[in-house]
C-alpha cells in the first residue's frame, strides 16, 4: 500500500521550519540542479538544507541508497516533520512518500510533507522557471554557487 503524504506550500513550510526544530528539509534534486539552479538557504535560521538525490543524474534512476543516506543525516534522531522539496513537487512527492514507507516498516512515525510548487515551480508562458510560483518566486530564503 503507498503512503500517501500531505502537500504544503512554500510560505507554510518555511513558517514551520521557522518555528519548530524538531523539522528539516531535504532537497531531492540532482547534484547538478543543486550546482546550477540554487537551493534554500537556512542559514538565517542556523539550519542546514540535507542535501540526497532520489533520481540520480544522469541516468536518473532511483537511488538505491536514498533512505539509508536521508537517515545518515541525522545522528541526533530524525524529525518529527521531514520537508521533501525537488524542483517542482514531482519527485519530492515520490521520494517524501517512499521514506514514510521506510519508517513506517522500522516502526516509527515521521511526518513526511511534500514541498507543493518546488524550488522553481510551473513553467511561465515562455518556458522558464522560478517566476510563477515555488520557492525562489515567493522570494523564500536560497542561493546560488
Amino acid at each position: 500500500m503507498k503512503t500517501v503524504v500531505n502537500n504544503q506550500n512554500p510560505e507554510s513550510v518555511w513558517d514551520s521550519l521557522v518555528r519548530s526544530s524538531d523539522t528539516a528539509l531535504i532537497d531531492v534534486r540532482t547534484r547538478s540542479e543543486w550546482a546550477f539552479v540554487g537551493t534554500v538557504d537556512l542559514s538565517s535560521i542556523d539550519r542546514p538544507v540535507v542535501l540526497v538525490e532520489w533520481l540520480e543524474f544522469p541516468d536518473m534512476k532511483r537511488n538505491p541508497q536514498f533512505t539509508q543516506q536521508v537517515e545518515q543525516r541525522f545522528s541526533d534522531g530524525i524529525p518529527s516533520n521531514l520537508y521533501f522539496i525537488c524542483r517542482s513537487g514531482s519527485r519530492s512527492k515520490d521520494a517524501a512518500e517512499y521514506f514514510s514507507q521506510a519508517m513506517k516498516e522500522k516502526g516509527l512515525d515521521i511526518n513526511c510533507v511534500n514541498v507543493d510548487e518546488g524550488f522553481e515551480g510551473d513553467l511561465n508562458p515562455q518556458g522558464h522557471r522560478g517566476t510563477v510560483n515555488g520557492w525562489k518566486a515567493k522570494q523564500l530564503p536560497w542561493h546560488q554557487s
